[in-house]
Order: structure tokens, then sequence, then C-alpha cells
């Protein structure tokens, strides 16, 4: 398995769309002397109060005060659809400038993307936490730039568990079953939620497979997505919780994660994996949630997982200095930091991320920053990974279904990965 200590840091995130207009078309705006740069990015808000693109119209509205050459045209999508708005522009002809999406590698690998090092000042290049600029790396080379990270824990309903007899949550899958069965009892709707739909369906995978034992790839970043461990992580995720009526009604690999923490504010939830940006959501709903470590297997530490997004710049359109010049503005301490702090998220340079610690107006996300000094990542430095991740969001949740076979699912997923690495030397 693909292991990165992660120092004293992190961040992360996801969520809902809010559109805004139409982009202008990149190059000079037509008289204006102007530069237009087109971002896309991913939104982390939960509805169009908190969007993502009220932080990007302070940071873009700063920036173009200082830099009266540049203006910064920016498209929001929702997490379910911005990979594949992305992919679908590239396609076309029509890359962005910018994109600040889940993945890089492949983009990379074709030639597409600027260096960091063609971008970036020497001081922001060596303000990334390196164990997080490790991983936008492909052949040694940095491409990807660390946006945000975050690792998980299980958030829990108190209410319902005093409800339902659970004096401490659980620490193993037997008594996270246990749990789910005393919920279950006590009339909760969804005793343990698992978002195996499109939006979260890798995450979700690598969290309970890692707890099992298992993992995305090995010591040698080979793919071993049916690996036995997997394998009998899926076949227990089937019989123990889905069979038994212990997620819900509704079938795993067609629910979002969004709507499951959704449900979770309202009081519906018993149990979730969820991210830090969930505890401002519950609080905003008046929720008693506790949150501790994720149970495992035999109830005995493993790794947890990180995730990181990723900012990226294409060549396609040029423009090479205008696009360093805001990213060096984006990266300063104060727009990270600002960044983290409206989601509940953890910051990717050391500065912001150590004045996370020193302000004990972060405290509850320490916790978040603790558990990544044992997380592993996505392996976003393989240039098959956003294939991967495309075919588990589409087939993983087969695995749990009514009938579903995961040593079949999981073996036809090794082969497309196989097949997609294979096609990336």
């Amino acid at each position: 398995m693909q292991r990165r200590s992660f120092l004293n840091l992190t961040a992360a995130g996801c969520a809902t769309a809010a559109m805004t207009p139409a982009l202008a078309a990149c190059g000079n705006d037509s008289g204006s002397g102007k530069t237009t740069l087109k971002l896309v990015a991913a939104d982390y808000g939960d509805n169009t109060t908190n969007t993502s693109q009220r932080y990007w119209d302070r940071v873009t509205v700063a920036f173009e005060a200082e830099n009266r050459d540049v203006r910064i045209d920016v498209k929001i999508y929702s997490w379910t659809e911005v990979d594949r708005k992305v992919a679908e522009m590239v396609k076309a002809g029509e890359a962005p400038d910018l994109a600040q999406i889940g993945a890089y590698a492949d983009y990379a690998a074709a030639g597409k993307l600027y260096r960091a090092d063609q971008l970036l000042s020497i001081p922001t290049q060596a303000s990334f936490v390196p164990s997080i600029a490790q991983a936008g790396k492909v052949r040694r080379v940095q491409y990807g730039l660390p946006f945000v990270a975050s690792s998980r824990l299980l958030f829990y309903n108190k209410r319902l568990f005093a409800k339902a007899g659970i004096s401490e949550p659980p620490t193993t899958w037997d008594e996270l079953q246990a749990a789910a069965e005393k919920l279950k009892s006590s009339g909760v709707e969804i005793p343990y939620a698992l978002p195996l739909g499109p939006e979260e369906a890798p995450a979700e995978t690598m969290l309970w497979i890692l707890s099992g034992g298992g993992g995305y790839t090995d010591s040698n970043g080979s793919y071993v997505l049916d690996s036995p461990e997997n394998i009998k992580t899926f076949e227990w995720l089937r019989d123990e919780l889905v069979a038994k009526g212990l997620t819900g009604s509704r079938t795993p690999g067609r629910v979002n994660r969004q709507e499951l923490f959704d449900a979770f504010t309202r009081g519906e939830v018993g149990m979730l994996n969820g991210h830090p940006t969930l505890m401002k959501q519950a609080e905003g709903r008046g929720l008693d949630y506790g949150t501790a470590p994720l149970p495992t297997i035999d109830g005995k530490p493993k790794s947890t997982m990180g995730v990181e997004d990723w900012m990226m710049a294409f060549k396609q359109n040029g423009h090479q200095d205008e696009i360093g010049r805001f990213l060096n503005y984006v990266y300063n301490q104060e727009n990270v930091l600002d960044f983290a702090s409206r989601y509940d998220l953890l910051p990717v340079t050391t500065a912001a991320s150590q004045a996370m610690r020193d302000d004990r107006e972060f405290k509850r996300l320490w916790q978040f920053l603790d558990q990544m000094e044992r997380a592993e990542f996505y392996p976003a430095d393989k240039t098959s990974w956003a294939s991967v991740s495309k075919a588990l969001k589409e087939n993983i949740g087969a695995t749990v279904a009514e009938g579903g076979d995961p040593m079949s699912v999981l073996g036809e997923l090794q082969r497309q990965a196989d097949a997609a690495e294979s096609a990336a030397r």
C-alpha cells in the first residue's frame, strides 16, 4: 500500500452545485487589453449561501485590483460533475486555464499541464507540506498543486445512541453492526449511512478497505482492487449491513454523500463516515453529535484515508505569466487559511497549517489533523487513477446490492485498472 505520513497537516472537500453565468472565452477581452483566465472549480458548500463562488469572488476581486491587466472568470460545479465537465472541455479543445478538481495525473502525462516550477515562486513552492506536494508529482515532477485535503472520522448522533442504549461509539466492525441493530430496533431510519453513489464512492470504498487491512495499491504501487482483504470487506458490508437493512431502504450504490450528510443533520442517520465540513453542517442544524476514530475489522488502528483535491494549470491557451501571478496570490497564507476555515477543512501550506494549530478557534479540527499522521492518499499520481476512479463510481455499489458478487465486481475493476495502467505506460 502507498503510505505517506502527513507531518502536522491537512485538508479536503465536496458538495453541491452553484451555477454562474457562462464564462467568457479565454484570451484578451476585446478592446480591453486584459487577459481573461478561465477557472473551473469545485463547490465545497452545501447550499447557495455558502457556495465556493463567494470565496472565489473575494479572491478574484482583490487580485484584479492589484493586476489591472488580468480578468478572472470562475465557473463553479458540484463534485458530482466538475471532473467530467473539465474532461469534456479538454476533449473539445477548450481547456480552461485553471482547474480545481480531483485528479491531475492523466492531464500531466498527456503533456497538457504546466509544471509547478513554471508558475510558482520558490517561496510558494516551498510552502506546501512536503508529503502533500509529493503526491502531486508524476515521474518526480510536480504538476498537481494541492488545494485542500482532509481525513475522516466516524460521526454519530448522540441522541439516537442514547435512545438505543448505546453508551460508546464502536471500535470494531462487529460493534458497529451491533450498534446499527440497536439503532434500527429503536426506529432509526438509517442506522449506518453507506454512500456508494458517484459523488463519494472512491472515498467510502477506501475507508472501508483500509479498515479491513486492504487498500487500492500494494507497497510497489500496483493496483490490488481484488485482493482477498478487499473482497472480504465488501462481503461483510453486503451480508452484515446492507442485507440486514442497516443502511436504510435505498440501494447504497444510488445514494450520494451529501444526501446522507443532509439526512444526518436532520437526525435521520445514526452513524456515518464524515469529513470536517460535516461538523459545521450539523452544528448549523443544532445536532448533538460525536466523533470517533473509524472502526476497524479487529479494533486495531489501521491506516486512515487522506483526501487531496488539486489545482492545475493547462498550457493550451498560454497565459503562463498571468496564471503564475494568480496562483502565487491564491496560495498566500491569508487565502489558504480563509478557504479552509470557511468549510472546516485543513490547509495545505505549512504556515497556514501552523496558524490553525496555534489558534484555539480551530481546536475541533485538530483531531482531523492528528488523523493525517498515518494517512494514505488516493493514488492520484498514477495517470490511470482518473479512469479507475470513474469505474469505481459506476460499479462499486454492485458489490453490496442484493445478489451482488464482490469477487466478480472487484475482479472486473482490477482488469480495467490493469488495462488503464498498461495504456498509461
